[in-house]
C-alpha cells in the first residue's frame, strides 16, 4: 500500500547542490617571501587577472621534502587575498599541515580534483624559470570589439595594431587580433590566440591554466610564447620551418614534461 505523506515547501529558501568552479594553486614551497616574489613577476603587472576568484591550495608538491614543515596559514591566505584570490579550501597536506589550514578557516578537501593536473601559473618542461613580467602599458590598448550574446562571451577582437608596451587580456574568452602585434606589445587570453597578422610580440594563451589552449599566428615571429605557463622566449631561435609562417602553436604531453609544438599551417 503506497501511502502520500504531505510536505511543507519552506518558502523563504531551497538547498540544491551546485558546482563551483576553482582556482587551484600548487604550493611547491614554504618560503611565503618567496612566492610573494613569484606573483609580482607573474601577475604584478596584470592587476584584474583574478577576480575574487575561489581557490583550493594544493600541499601535495610539498609532501616529498616539506611535509614537516610548518605553514603560516594566515599569512598564506593574507597573501593570496591581495591578489584578489579567496582561498578556500586545502588538501594534499600532512596531518599537521591539513590541522593548521583548517584552524586558519579553510575547509578540507580531499576529494577536490585539478583539471588538466595543472594550476594556474605552473610551469613544467624544459623552461621552467618565470618569463619576464609583462611591461605596464605605455598607451592605451586600441578598442575591442567585445559584444557578446546574453549568458555567453564572445571572442574579444582587436582590430587595430599594437605597439611596444600594450597589452591585452581577454579574460575568461579567446583573443582575435586582426592587425600586427609589434614587438614589446603582449596579447593574453584564458582561451585560445589568433593573430590573423604578423605576430613580433609576446602572447600567453591558457593564461589560467587551459592546457587546451593554442596560439595561431599568420606570421610567426614572437619574442615569447606561452601555454598554461608553459613558454618559450627568444634565446631559443624559432625552427626555421615556422619562422615568419602560418603556425598553430598547442602543448603536447612528454616524458620530460610538456612542451610547446609548432607546426605550419
Amino acid at each position: 500500500m503506497t501511502v502520500a505523506i504531505q510536505a511543507t515547501t519552506p518558502a523563504t529558501f531551497e538547498i540544491k547542490s551546485a558546482n563551483l568552479p576553482l582556482v587551484a594553486l600548487l604550493l611547491k614551497s614554504t618560503d611565503l617571501a618567496a612566492l610573494q616574489r613569484e606573483l609580482t613577476l607573474r601577475f604584478g603587472d596584470i592587476p584584474d587577472f583574478f577576480d575574487q576568484d575561489a581557490l583550493v591550495i594544493d600541499l601535495t608538491p610539498l609532501q616529498a621534502s616539506a611535509a614537516d614543515e610548518a605553514i603560516d596559514f594566515a599569512a598564506l591566505i593574507s597573501l593570496l587575498r591581495a591578489y584578489r584570490l579567496a582561498p578556500l579550501a586545502v588538501k594534499g597536506g600532512s596531518q599537521a599541515q591539513m590541522a593548521a589550514a583548517q584552524a586558519a578557516g579553510l575547509m578540507a578537501a580531499p576529494d577536490a580534483h585539478l583539471l588538466g593536473g595543472k594550476s594556474k601559473g605552473d610551469k613544467a618542461g624544459k623552461n621552467s624559470a618565470p618569463p619576464e613580467a609583462p611591461a605596464a602599458p605605455t598607451a592605451a590598448a586600441p578598442k575591442a570589439n567585445a559584444a557578446a550574446a546574453p549568458g555567453q562571451l564572445s571572442a574579444l577582437i582587436i582590430d587595430k595594431p599594437l605597439r611596444s608596451g600594450q597589452q591585452v587580456y581577454a579574460r575568461g574568452r579567446d583573443l582575435v587580433v586582426l592587425a600586427m602585434v609589434n614587438a614589446g606589445a603582449e596579447v593574453i587570453a584564458d582561451g585560445h590566440i589568433h593573430v590573423y597578422a604578423p605576430l613580433r610580440g609576446k602572447a600567453m594563451a591558457g593564461a589560467r591554466g587551459n592546457t587546451d589552449a593554442r596560439i595561431f599566428a599568420l606570421a610567426l615571429e614572437a619574442e615569447l610564447l606561452s601555454i598554461a605557463g608553459v613558454y618559450r622566449t627568444s634565446e631559443n631561435p624559432l625552427p626555421a620551418s615556422v619562422q615568419g609562417k602560418p603556425t598553430q602553436v598547442r602543448l603536447v604531453a612528454t616524458a620530460d614534461g610538456d612542451k610547446l609544438m609548432m607546426d605550419a599551417m
